[in-house]
C-alpha cells in the first residue's frame, strides 16, 4: 500500500510540474495576435495557415524554420508583405508551428 501512495504522490507532483502556460496550438493561436493577419482556411493579409502547412509538407526541419519565422517575423516567402516578431516564447513558437504543419 505504501508503494502505491509513493507512486501516486510522484505522479501528482510530476503533473503539476507541468509548464501552467503549456497549452494546444489552437487554444495559443487565439489567444496570441495571430488571427489578426491569419485565418486556417482563408487569405488574410497574410497566407491560410493551411497553405503554409502544404508549402512547408515534407520539408526537412520544417517545424524548426516555422518557429524562428513565428517568433523573429520573416519577409519574402508569401509576397512583400512582412510578418512582424511575436511576442511568443521558444516553445509556444514551437507549439503553434507544429500544430500549423498538421492542417490539411
Amino acid at each position: 500500500m505504501k508503494n502505491i501512495l509513493l507512486a501516486l504522490l510522484a505522479c501528482t507532483a510530476a503533473v503539476s510540474l507541468q509548464p501552467a502556460l503549456a497549452q494546444d496550438g489552437p487554444t495559443l493561436f487565439k489567444s496570441k495576435p495571430c488571427a489578426a493577419c491569419h485565418a486556417i482556411d482563408s487569405k488574410v493579409v497574410g497566407p491560410a495557415l493551411k497553405d503554409v502547412a502544404a508549402k512547408n509538407a515534407g520539408v526537412k526541419d520544417a517545424a524548426t524554420t516555422l518557429a524562428g519565422r513565428i517568433k523573429n517575423g520573416t519577409q519574402g516567402n508569401w509576397g512583400p508583405i512582412p510578418m512582424p516578431p511575436n511576442q511568443v516564447t521558444d516553445d509556444e513558437a514551437k507549439v503553434l508551428a507544429e500544430w500549423v504543419l498538421t492542417l490539411k
